[in-house]
């Protein structure tokens, strides 16, 4: 009998054992050379960030990109069949298959947009919309065939945005929100607006001010299932987060500070992002490197700071794993002095602090620009 419970036990402990050992959480990294590092390369790193993981900070797939693409984001359609990936060099667009077994990039032709910035998506998986801060348009495509079905430009209009940047889109008011950031070359003439556009026409409506001169808007974030429509706007230079809400008797957007960064001597406030109820708010800050998190359940308007949590130098983007127990960072913004850190923090959201640091495309040399978690860890429903 002893002998017999003994062997029971022995082999559930085998049986348990890789389940423990091999536990993964897949995340894809695009990453660049430093610098006048030659030779120069770009690639897509798929990394293990699981920190419970025997494999926790290994490369586990690695998918080249040309070396001058100089690859910004990554975005998912709304079915995460496809991943796509903006550049601020040459070629604005990439897509990847993501139901292929063997990963690839391949390009997209879209020769109206120069350094392509942010995505977003309709909930009927058939159009895209694409911002170029390069050539001061947005493009419209089919999310399809990736073929280019409306070019949103100036054309005259001064009321349209320049270096658009970020972009957020609500079907429920049919409305396009576009930030104008800087120009690409230099990071200079920074905008102060946000440009309003009719997403079923490609008409645009507005220009909003908002903050002081050469605020530079360069995220906008719509608050999901918010009533009313409200959206988060982050000004780069200015370092505050602003609020629009729709103002349905008027059919447009009233903008209000919602929050100074300066307050917890933070600068460079870029990427917003919710949890899976949306009652919490996180907002990464570049200069000197932090996770904010904001209790938004009782104020929309006035998001009531939590905890501001330091990782390193450039932190901007951030995935989060679909416990929500771990937030991990990116920490690397445009290879900019002070923001270029390179590593990934990976971040105890129960305890609120930083609990390990991936270093491995920091070692060699490398800058991470973007993090996205695999499809099958994927819980981000505004990006």
């Amino acid at each position: 009998m002893l002998k017999k419970t003994i062997t029971n036990t022995l082999c559930s402990l085998i049986l348990l054992a890789p389940l423990a050992s091999f536990a993964e959480m897949l995340a894809m990294v695009n990453y660049e050379s430093q610098p006048n590092q030659t030779p120069r390369k770009e690639g897509i790193a798929i990394i293990d960030v699981d920190p419970n993981s025997a494999n926790f900070g290994k490369v586990m797939n690695d998918l080249p990109l040309p070396p001058d693409a100089v690859a910004h984001h990554i975005f998912y359609n709304k079915d995460l069949s496809k991943a796509y990936i903006t550049a601020l060099g040459k070629g604005a667009l990439r897509v990847i298959n993501m139901n292929q077994e063997h990963l690839k990039i391949q390009d997209v032709n879209v020769p109206e947009c120069q350094v392509g910035e942010d995505m977003s998506f309709s909930s009927d998986k058939k159009t895209w919309y694409l911002t170029c801060m390069g050539s001061s348009n947005v493009i419209v495509g089919n999310a399809q065939t990736d073929q280019v079905k409306q070019v949103i430009a100036a054309n005259g209009n001064e009321t349209f945005i320049k270096y658009p940047h970020g972009i957020g889109l609500n079907e429920d008011i049919d409305r396009i929100m576009v930030t104008s950031t800087v120009r690409a070359s230099d990071l200079g003439d920074a905008g102060d607006t946000v440009t309003i556009i009719k997403a079923s026409t490609g008409e645009v409506l507005s220009t909003h001010k908002v903050g002081g001169p050469g605020s530079s808007t360069v995220e906008a974030v719509f608050i999901p299932h918010s009533t009313p429509p409200m959206a988060y706007v982050n000004t780069m230079f200015e370092g505050k987060l602003w609020v629009a809400t729709w103002q349905s008797n008027h059919d447009t957007f009233d903008f209000k500070p919602a929050y100074d960064f300066s307050e917890v001597k933070q600068g460079v406030p870029l990427e917003i992002y919710f949890n899976q109820e949306h009652d919490k708010l996180f907002v990464t800050t570049a200069k000197p490197g932090a996770l904010n998190i904001f209790d938004i359940s009782q104020s929309k308007t006035q998001p009531k700071l939590i905890k501001s949590i330091p990782t390193a130098g450039g932190a901007h983007h951030v995935v989060f794993s679909p416990d929500e127990k771990y937030a991990i960072v990116q920490n690397s913004f445009l290879n900019l002095p002070e923001m270029d850190d390179g590593s990934i923090s990976v971040i105890n959201l129960e305890t609120m602090e930083k609990i390990r640091s991936i270093d491995t495309l920091k070692k060699q040399g490398f800058k991470p620009n973007c993090i996205v978690m695999m499809p099958k860890w994927h819980t981000d429903d505004v990006h």
